[in-house]
């Protein structure tokens, strides 16, 4: 997944949504956050909550989207919620009549997968052992590249998306969620990646390999 998504969301209601495509994230986040601010007409130091997606996903986005998120909940004194990004996934792909998997590509040959049953902990998960996982199910994968994915499991279809900062926000705020993710900040510190393995790298000969 490349670009950036970020939302301004109050009692549940949408005051302004923007996503950019791209690389450069750590360049443009700040500004993107700004104007969806000016859109919303909400002051910065008005602001009850920020939330964040943690991963599993690229290191680089990651680690830029949760660096920035930690600077401005610091900065503003502000509550942090950190949420999955299959959580996210998950959430904004209910399906009552199919069991949904949230799929990420790891573009090292397998998948970061959460499912809607069960533990909803991420996990990686090569197309050959998803496929034996879900054998006899009917399912839709939902993620950036899950058409691809849904094409080589029987029984599942594919839903291309990306994860939306609307659905990260409301589930952020759920319940008493202000004051609930201030407590797990005070008693756990700010949210922290989520990674499901080491950095994969590119070594100066041009071979990859992963490191913790």
């Amino acid at each position: 997944m490349s670009g950036l998504a970020v939302a301004v969301v109050r009692d549940g209601v949408t005051l302004a949504s923007h996503r950019e495509e791209g690389r450069d994230q750590a360049a443009r986040l700040l500004p993107a956050i700004a104007e969806a601010l000016r859109t919303a007409g909400v002051e910065r130091r008005s602001l009850s909550l920020l939330a964040v997606t943690i991963g599993p996903g690229s290191f680089t986005g990651v680690r830029v989207g949760l660096a920035a998120a930690r600077g401005l909940a610091v900065g503003l004194g502000l509550p942090l919620a950190g949420i999955s990004t299959t959580a996210t996934l998950l959430a904004q792909a209910a399906s009552n009549d199919r069991l949904v998997v949230a799929a990420i590509d790891s573009r090292l040959g397998d998948w970061f997968c959460a499912i809607s049953e069960g533990d909803p902990a991420p996990f990686v998960v090569s197309t050959a052992e998803l496929a034996r996982r879900l054998k006899g199910r009917q399912s839709l994968i939902v993620g950036a590249e899950a058409e691809v994915l849904a094409a080589s499991i029987e029984g599942a279809v594919g839903q291309a998306a990306l994860p939306d900062p609307v659905v990260l926000a409301r589930l952020a705020s759920a319940g008493n969620g202000v004051e609930l993710w201030r407590a797990r900040n005070r008693d756990e510190g700010l949210p922290r990646p989520l990674y499901l393995r080491g950095v994969s790298v590119t070594m100066p000969d041009g071979a990859r390999r992963t490191v913790d």
